[in-house]
């Protein structure tokens, strides 16, 4: 099952400077809700008491104003309270010197308000298999160079890094794209492996890697691409993002994962770990018999939680050629708030790394488009402001946005 992520939309950090002081010029119908931005409690792996609340994208503070003219003003109100919930900022491509720029001052503004930032990086080569979210690095050493740059941004702050969405779960030779030798999907682990390297001796940062959702690669499938991948140094991995499937479902999945990273670290085989559709009662008792019962002797977990409130979409049997169920699917809804503190002890934390209201891209479901035939309309490119889904995902929130 192939499913990808999309970049944050490219949008200058002083112009969403100017976008976050624009919310000031609301109307007072509005006041209510300009309260100081949104914050996730809890202690978790980092003993930081909230996340960090990066500038919006532009389009979310036009919308809002567009609703608050119209007297919209649950839903100008819903908007902006998504806006102002803690989320992740992509790092999607920039020069090494800008990259380091960028981080510097995402980790400096967050220490201000003694928050933890997260930051999605997002520039391995050959990414989504150059297809919507194509681009990334020309080639190792850039990479490499790029990562450089990331971790001297970083320094000595706290940061919790999501590292390369659809990296592991997503290989060249998934989509047809290496050659005989492998030579790049052994060139991806190369460079996954060296960002965990990097990154993970900072002092304050932890990094966790792609391991898709529980959608798509069975817990013995993705376990090898983790440890290939250098899991042994990360703090762990992350599901979901940019996908839409449950908080439970996410939690079993990793839970079951960690199991078996436990188990072929022991120099057990990965082929015999209990997968997501095993019977629970089946997988438990593996669990308890192959696992150590310590967490801190396991492999933890981040989640995203920013569209899942209605789970995934399913469509319509038959209705068209390709149906793209990633790709903006219709009616779905805000998830639960972000926080580290998750209940769960292998579950690190649950978070917003897919900016909720920016589109996945072009969806055509097989057809010729250039409409969306699940939505009439012609979506925007990935990235881009989404104000229909941004008022769905507000609309249909679980638990309710406003």
């Amino acid at each position: 099952m192939r499913i990808r992520t999309h970049p944050r939309s490219r949008v200058p950090a002083r112009v969403r400077r100017r976008a976050a002081g624009a919310l000031l010029a609301l109307p007072l119908a509005l006041a209510a809700a300009l309260l100081p931005a949104s914050s996730a409690a809890g202690s978790g792996a980092h003993g930081t008491a909230r996340l960090h609340t990066p500038p919006p994208n532009p389009g979310a503070v036009e919308q809002i104003r567009d609703l608050a003219r119209q007297g919209r003003y649950q839903d100008a109100t819903g908007v902006l309270r998504m806006v102002r919930t803690p989320q992740a900022v992509w790092l999607t491509g920039e020069s090494p010197d800008e990259v380091a720029d960028a981080a510097r001052d995402v980790v400096r503004a967050a220490a201000r308000k003694d928050a933890l930032p997260v930051l999605a990086l997002y520039n391995v080569p050959g990414r989504d298999c150059a297809n919507y979210s194509g681009g990334g690095a020309s080639n190792t050493a850039e990479y490499q160079t790029w990562i450089d740059a990331v971790a001297r941004g970083i320094g000595g702050r706290e940061a919790l890094v999501v590292l390369e969405p659809d990296s592991l779960a997503l290989l060249p030779s998934d989509c047809g794209q290496d050659d005989a030798e492998g030579t790049l999907t052994a060139a991806r682990f190369k460079e996954v492996g060296y960002a965990v390297d990097v990154l993970g001796r900072l002092p304050r940062t932890k990094v966790y890697l792609d391991a898709g959702h529980p959608g798509w690669h069975s817990v013995r499938s993705i376990v090898p691409r983790l440890a290939q991948g250098g899991v042994d140094g990360a703090a762990g991995f992350f599901l979901n993002v940019s996908n839409y499937h449950t908080d439970a479902s996410n939690v079993r999945y990793g839970t079951l994962i960690s199991a078996c990273l436990a188990y072929a670290d022991g120099g057990g085989d990965p082929a015999h770990c209990p997968d997501q559709w095993t019977p629970r009662e089946e997988a438990d008792a593996w669990v308890a018999a192959h696992a150590p019962a310590d967490p801190r002797a396991r492999k933890h977990f981040v989640t995203d939680s920013s569209r899942n409130g209605r789970g995934p979409w399913t469509a319509p049997a038959g209705a068209y050629p390709d149906p793209q169920e990633w790709c903006n699917p219709p009616d779905r809804g805000l998830g639960a708030r972000p926080t580290t503190r998750t209940g769960e002890p292998l579950h690190d934390a649950r978070l917003w790394i897919k900016i909720p209201g920016e589109s996945d891209g072009l969806c055509l479901r097989g057809t010729p488009g250039p409409e969306d035939p699940a939505r009439g309309t012609v979506d925007p490119p990935a990235g881009e402001w989404f104000p229909q889904q941004a008022l769905e995902l507000v609309r249909l929130a679980g638990p309710p946005a406003v």
